[in-house]
């Protein structure tokens, strides 16, 4: 995940003050040039996959047209747009984003597009879920562009073996690894860099750490919901249940899955084809399904939050209004998605935005990969994108916190620390930050 840490200290004020951040450059009030307004698109996206998405924008529209400029990769597009908006020269409209809303916010990057994006969201347009990651302090600074959804595969044939029924809870899936430990097997992995998957918890319980109150930031690490998240974090932990496989080896990590020692992965669509692709022992033995719940809850509910996602409007655009309209085309209209679709792969690029995107759900789904098994995971997949749900809200030193917590994480999952004592650090760390940013919080 990339998140921004620059020009941080008056974040509160920025975001809690519409005033500040609504203003636009002179640009974006000059009259309309005659002939079609053009909207320069940057991003690192490979060309094969956004030329016919731009080029199908360009056929079915005559007051815009879009203009497609590769970057080389996500730190060029960040370096390059912050010269831009710097000098205030050459200033593209939309740009693939690459950080919180907050923080994007916050370093006076991004434009206010609330009053032209609303009409749009009125319309329905957009999924609930997609909407929270576009928005800070109440307005929104990106087009949303939405999340794949969440659920588990597991290797069903090991399952099988050892007489493991599928676990629909968190508890249940704690059960499941304590069987599979006696054969050797690990239930999941967590690995030592990466506390996503306690995030992600957090999220799927309704929580989230930060929160703005009126004029000011409150931190919560120890919420009831975070300490629900942190307590199947720990048994998983503490009771040797799972691997710690790295993903900084990628080709290890995958081959690693394939051997059939660890059996249950929660994963996303995007995911798929790589493991057909990479998979040779256990293609056909992966079964898709729900991702396990907490126990007592009483809605199904999968962690949706998308940073990074949606398409931005750099502060300085002269074209606010035409590039939020080429936005919600290229993230929610039809044409926009069918024209994403790559022979190579057969696949089309997931349209999270939308709150409808089961007519394109099969082709995610691999030949191989799923087996005999294969017919009822599209019905898992969207039940997933239905449920999806956005509680997350992304602090002001977002960057640091998370750089902070990798250490923390590193710690719980080599059993030098415990995971109640990395979030009271945590809480602790995170409100000393703030104050040294001298940003109103409390906590």
């Amino acid at each position: 995940m990339n998140r921004r840490q620059a020009a941080l200290a008056s974040v509160t004020a920025v975001l809690l003050s519409i005033s500040v951040l609504s203003s636009c450059s002179d640009g974006t009030k000059a009259a309309k040039a005659s002939g079609p307004v053009t909207v320069e698109l940057w991003g690192w996206g490979e060309a094969k996959t956004v030329d016919p998405v731009v080029t199908k924008f360009n056929a079915t529209h005559t007051d815009v047209q879009l203009k497609f400029v590769k970057q080389a990769d996500n730190p060029g597009t960040q370096q390059n747009l912050r010269n831009a908006v710097a000098a205030q020269q050459n200033v593209p409209c939309l740009v693939q984003n690459f950080g919180e809303a907050p923080s994007l916010a916050a370093e006076a990057l991004v434009d206010d597009i609330s009053a032209d994006l609303d009409p749009y969201i009125k319309q329905g347009l957009f999924a609930q879920s997609a909407l929270p990651a576009a928005q800070a302090g109440g307005k929104y600074y990106a087009v949303p562009g939405g999340s794949t959804p969440a659920f588990m595969i597991i290797n069903r044939k090991a399952y099988d073996k050892y007489g493991v029924t599928v676990p629909k809870t968190w508890d249940e899936m704690i059960a499941a690894g304590k069987v599979f430990k006696q054969h050797g097997i690990y239930v999941m992995n967590l690995a030592g860099e990466d506390p996503s998957t306690l995030i992600n918890l957090v999220q799927q319980a309704g929580g989230t750490w930060y929160r703005i109150d009126g004029d000011k930031w409150k931190v919560d690490f120890l919420s009831p919901e975070s300490l629900k998240a942190a307590a199947v974090v720990r048994q998983l932990i503490d009771d040797d249940l799972v691997a710690h496989q790295t993903y900084t080896d990628k080709p290890a990590l995958i081959s690693y899955f394939d051997s059939g020692k660890m059996v249950s992965l929660p994963t996303s669509t995007w995911q798929l084809a790589s493991y057909e692709l990479q998979y040779k022992k256990s293609l056909g033995d992966w079964e898709a399904v729900d991702l396990p719940q907490f126990t007592g809850a009483t809605q199904f509910v999968t962690p949706m939050h998308a940073p990074g996602s949606g398409l931005i409007v750099p502060k300085g655009c002269a074209h606010v209004k035409e590039a939020v309209e080429a936005g919600v085309w290229l993230n929610t209209s039809k044409d926009a998605i069918n024209a994403s679709y790559q022979q190579d792969t057969g696949q089309y690029t997931w349209p999270g935005a939308i709150p409808d995107p089961s007519p394109w759900v099969d082709s995610v789904l691999p030949n191989k990969l799923f087996g005999t098994y294969k017919a009822e995971a599209s019905g898992v997949i969207l039940k997933a994108a239905k449920s999806g749900t956005d509680t997350w809200v992304a602090g002001p030193d977002y960057t640091g916190m998370f750089a902070e917590l990798q250490d923390q994480w590193a710690k719980v999952v080599s059993k030098k620390t415990t995971m109640q004592a990395a979030l009271e650090h945590m809480q602790e760390w995170t409100v000393a930050d703030l104050k040294s940013k001298h940003i109103n919080v409390e906590g």
